[in-house]
């Protein structure tokens, strides 16, 4: 089963883009496997509270990386 999961920073992305990384990313998975895969894949789109991640040692924040939440 193909299996995809992106994490974001809460409030980067909303619905609609949330649907649009599923769909692509199941589009990815049927040119590369085949049809027959459709059904099976699992795209899981995630989002992490602000400075719960991070990257290089660094806990990251929106207002570190310059971003703003969407409202």
């Amino acid at each position: 089963m193909p299996f995809a999961n992106f994490k974001f920073p809460e409030g980067v992305i909303d619905a609609t883009r949330k649907e649009e990384i599923i769909h692509r990313t199941t589009a990815m998975f049927v040119e590369y496997f085949g049809e027959g895969v459709r059904p099976y894949s699992m795209v899981l789109v995630e989002e992490v509270t602000d400075g719960g991640w991070g990257r290089a040692d660094e806990t990251l924040t929106l207002a570190k990386m310059g971003l703003a939440p969407k409202t």
